[in-house]
């Protein structure tokens, strides 16, 4: 009888110990069938979000051309009360904006995905990963800003209308749409420089920029709005003559395009000054240099009419400054 009770307590104990050491089905890890990857999006993510946990982009596929996805366009929009009241997070106050202040910054832009897609924003509306917007800790909400990846010189205009981030290092957070048309969705992060734009600082055309022969290695910038400085020294042709305003340069610019090297942008303004002389444009063809991008702008012209008629004339996509 005590052999027996002895063989039954032995297979009691292998069956207990063979149960413990075999894995439990619920932890054993897999991939996931509807992350990224298998949402065949061309950009390869290695950080999603930057800076958030568990984030990353979502299952809809984007253009393969991130030139595809229009910018957010400026339009007038009252301020929301509610969204632009004095508020405190982790021990810190910010002040939002209320006035028309020109704005510029340069620090580090993140991006946020699915972890809060759907999710409400400050502004009362849901956050939507793929629409071009961003969060800002002071700009007022809504408005809208010019984000330009100062490593590849693209740019793009968002609206803001969420709170954030709130972290020293960083100066804003852009949806992930925003963050793959500047060509930083798989880094996480970029350094960036912000400039708030208005209606009407942003004049549309039918299409993108479409130059036969500009390389798209040149990385160029269709439009910022900035405060220009003097033209650089031995850059700078006039396109047709007369010049079209005063001869001291007041009146009204037209930025064509921003680029990380004075080679790119020298060879960008002389394509652009024989698509000028070929659509009879007239008005002086320079580079400035300012935040760190050779720009390259046509002008002065005497009226805003004149400007956009030359806008239209070249099919380009510009920023209209005075």
């Amino acid at each position: 009888m005590q052999s027996v009770l002895r063989w039954l307590w032995l297979v009691t104990l292998t069956a207990l110990l063979v149960a413990c050491s075999t894995p439990n089905p619920a932890s054993v890890s897999h991939k996931s069938t509807s992350g990224y990857k298998s949402a065949r999006t061309t950009v390869p993510v290695t950080k999603g979000g930057g800076y958030y946990k568990d984030d990353g982009p979502g299952d809809r596929r984007l253009p393969d051309n991130p030139d595809a996805i229009p910018d957010a366009v400026p339009v007038n929009e009252p301020l929301l009360t509610s969204a632009n009241r004095p508020y405190t997070v982790m021990g810190q106050t910010y002040i939002p904006e209320s006035n028309q202040s020109a704005y510029r910054a340069r620090g580090k832009a993140s991006w946020y995905g699915k972890k809060f897609h759907g999710k409400r924003t400050a502004s009362g509306e849901a956050y939507d990963m793929y629409e071009m917007t961003a969060a800002h800790p002071t700009l007022p909400i809504p408005s809208y800003a010019r984000i330009t990846n100062t490593s590849n010189g693209r740019s793009v205009v968002v609206r803001i209308n969420d709170r954030g981030p709130f972290h020293s290092s960083r100066l804003i957070d852009l949806s992930y749409a925003a963050a793959y048309k500047l060509g930083y969705a798989g880094n996480g992060s970029a350094e960036v420089v912000v400039e708030r734009v208005r209606a009407g600082d942003v004049e549309p055309t039918d299409s993108p920029v479409r130059l036969a022969n500009v390389n798209p290695r040149d990385d160029s910038v269709r439009v910022m709005n900035a405060s220009l400085t003097a033209p650089m020294s031995g850059i700078a042709d006039v396109a047709r003559v007369p010049q079209p305003a005063g001869a001291d340069g007041s009146g009204v610019w037209l930025q064509l395009g921003a680029f990380g090297t004075a080679s790119n942008a020298e060879s960008f303004r002389q394509r652009m000054l024989s698509l000028a002389a070929s659509n009879d444009v007239e008005g002086r063809l320079d580079v400035v240099n300012r935040d760190g991008l050779y720009k390259v702008r046509i002008g002065p012209f005497s009226t805003m009419a004149r400007a956009r008629d030359v806008a239209d004339r070249l099919n380009v996509q510009t920023v209209v400054m005075r």
